[in-house]
């Protein structure tokens, strides 16, 4: 293998440069026949006439008896003026979808599945139905891993979606004609079908460095390297310390109130009777138990009326999204908490919805993100001019929940001073630890009955180390499958599961039977996989630079979920072996007890969802309270 790289160092540099050429005028030569025969290459017009073009590299990686093909999307624009390329990818994200999905994922809105034109599956043999769909539109990739569940073979419309910001902006770098990604040699494949006589185009880079390292190289242009779980911790400490909110420009009797309940946590009496893995769940559980029992006892919060429907007040119930449906609807529908008389509240509560508020662009008085921007701040404009609460702590005591990606981005201006409950909780992307809220992603497939079909098979019985099912989404996911996608039998990793009743049972059964659950991340950091862990009593294996896990201000993640570096996917397997028999014991038990705070209630119980999520709010509120 060292012999074959020193090879391409020795390429002369005329060689190189013929090469590059000859494939330049290959593409231009393609697509100039292409247009005269009425048949373009697959592209997508945006609103701002960019082209949406993807390449893919195929990295020879070392140390390896057969080829890792590593998929790096990149998402080229033309006709981008924007000098930024973090304000460009910013621009040209709220002109796509971004969802995570795969394996017993299979709820997207209809206007998500009016967008999704982009398919990616190696048509097969004789399969004359797969060849026309491989062609129509759609760009095909390669892949030397073709499993009954591998990467690529199995994807749907809806599992490969358009490129979100967050792999947008990895610069992984290809230009829209060429490549100049150090020594790479350049193969380019045109195919045409009988059937209709599209143009394929396949982009193959045998390059010589680890993807893993480019992907972690990109990751550091986006603004550092990224931020552990042990980092987060000790932010938590310190933003709880220092992350005050403004002071009320006049008191009233509530502020008080929170004073007093800022004291009694702090002084919180030790809870020695508990069963130790139950505390070791908490990072103190007296404090949380005593903030929990004020909550209970003191918070009163009002949900203001004003807003109109679908954005306001209509609760979206089903699919990956579900989260900030469920807390509206039972929210809006609730009597301890809810009161009538705003002067009486703690906090006040805005009841939109960010996945309808996504939905209505491109409607009417909807054209561009800053419209949805613009709605949200007359909504706040509206409720200031009403009410004197918002002007009272310029949004301090205010809150909502927002669980589509794009909720991070559209009110950090105009709600940023609010506690932000988002689903989307990536702390390099502007979420504050120890103000704002890390929603849980819950897939809903039962509104009737939420909790159904909890639980797995005991740990003794659970003879798959790892397992992963899922579109692949971003640029994680490919990596994990090039890794270990039938590398070793007891890493069950694959693509996308098909999406009918047999296929999802399976994904679950999986899961139950699985030591160790990958929850790697999607188009941005959050994924439904880590609640479903949780469910299914499967140790989360969370690999998500930069992702808050949800509750991180009260619960010690790391004492029932792993937490693994993207950079650390080549020695996934070796971590999840070297963890002891007796800490995946404790941590599998834990899960157990742990599970109770992620599970939704039509009637709100203690300890459940919606009261963690409540009670978030609330502390978070009360320690930011000025004496």
């Amino acid at each position: 293998m060292d012999f074959c790289f020193k090879g391409l160092y020795a390429v002369q540099i005329k060689q190189l440069l013929s090469i590059i050429v000859i494939a330049i005028a290959v593409l231009v030569f393609s697509q100039t026949f292409t247009l005269l025969y009425g048949n373009y290459l697959p592209s997508l017009s945006r609103a701002n006439g960019g082209i949406l073009s993807f390449m893919v590299s195929s990295t020879n990686l070392s140390n390896r008896s057969k080829s890792d093909n590593a998929y790096i999307v990149h998402d080229v624009f033309g006709n981008d003026n924007t000098p930024d390329g973090e304000a460009s990818s910013e621009r040209d994200a709220y002109n796509v979808i971004s969802s995570d999905g795969g394996g017993d994922m299979n709820a997207l809105s209809e206007i998500e599945e009016r967008n999704l034109k982009l398919v990616t599956a190696k048509p097969v043999k004789g399969d004359t139905d797969a060849a026309r769909r491989a062609s129509n539109g759609s760009h095909h990739i390669k892949s030397s891993n073709q499993t009954g569940f591998g990467p690529l073979n199995q994807l749907s419309p809806r599992d490969l979606k358009f490129v979100s910001q967050e792999s947008e902006s990895l610069g992984l770098s290809v230009a829209t004609n060429t490549s100049t990604v150090h020594d790479d040699k350049i193969e380019l494949e045109t195919h045409r079908t009988n059937e209709d006589n599209e143009l394929l185009q396949v982009g193959s880079l045998i390059t010589n460095f680890s993807a893993i390292v480019a992907v972690d190289s990109a990751l550091g242009k986006r603004g550092g390297k990224p931020t552990s779980i042990s980092q987060m911790n000790s932010l938590l400490l310190t933003n709880s310390a220092s992350l005050k909110a403004m002071r009320p420009l006049w008191s009233s009797p509530r502020d008080k109130e929170l004073q007093h309940a800022k004291l009694e946590i702090k002084n919180a009496p030790i809870i020695r009777d508990v069963p130790e893995v139950h505390a070791s769940l908490f990072r103190n559980y007296s404090t949380f138990r005593r903030s929990y029992e004020l909550m209970e006892r003191m918070l009163k919060v009002y949900v203001y009326r004003e807003g109109e429907k679908p954005i306001f007040h209509q609760p979206h119930l089903r699919g990956i999204y579900a989260s900030e449906g469920w807390f509206m609807k039972l929210m809006d529908g609730n009597k301890k908490f809810v009161v009538r008389d705003p002067k009486k509240a703690h906090l006040f509560y805005i009841p939109f919805s960010s996945l309808k508020l996504r939905n209505a662009l491109h409607e009417p008085n909807f054209a561009s993100q800053k419209d949805l921007e613009n709605h949200l701040k007359n909504y706040v404009d509206t409720v200031a001019r009403k009410y004197r609460f918002w002007n009272r702590t310029k949004g301090a005591d205010h809150f909502f929940a927002a669980c589509h990606d794009w909720a991070i981005r559209f009110t950090r201006n105009n709600l940023g001073s609010c506690i932000r409950v988002l689903c989307n909780s990536n702390i390099a992307r502007g979420f504050k630890i120890g103000k704002d809220v890390s929603l849980p992603v819950t897939y809903i497939r039962s509104g009737e009955n939420p909790s159904k079909d909890l639980g797995g098979i005991h740990p003794s019985k659970r003879h798959i180390l790892a397992f992963f099912a899922g579109g692949m989404h971003g640029y994680v996911r490919p990596i994990l499958l090039q890794y270990w996608n039938n590398r070793e039998p007891d890493m069950k990793i694959f693509g996308p599961m098909p999406r009918d009743i047999e296929g999802k049972a399976r994904y679950r059964e999986f899961m139950k039977s699985s030591r160790y659950c990958i929850c790697a991340k999607g188009y941005e950091v959050h994924t439904p996989r880590v609640v479903e862990s949780i469910y299914y009593e499967c140790v989360p294996v969370i690999i998500s630079d930069n992702y808050v896990p949800p509750f991180f201000d009260v619960l010690n993640w790391e004492a029932f979920a792993l937490f693994i570096l993207e950079k650390d996917i080549p020695n996934l397997r070796g971590i999840l072996l070297s963890i002891p028999e007796e800490k995946y014991t404790v941590m599998q038990q834990r899960l157990k007890i742990v599970q109770q705070y992620f599970v939704w209630h039509k009637i709100p119980e203690k300890y459940d969802l919606f009261h963690m999520i409540l009670h978030s709010v609330w502390y978070n509120r009360v320690l930011q309270v000025k004496p």
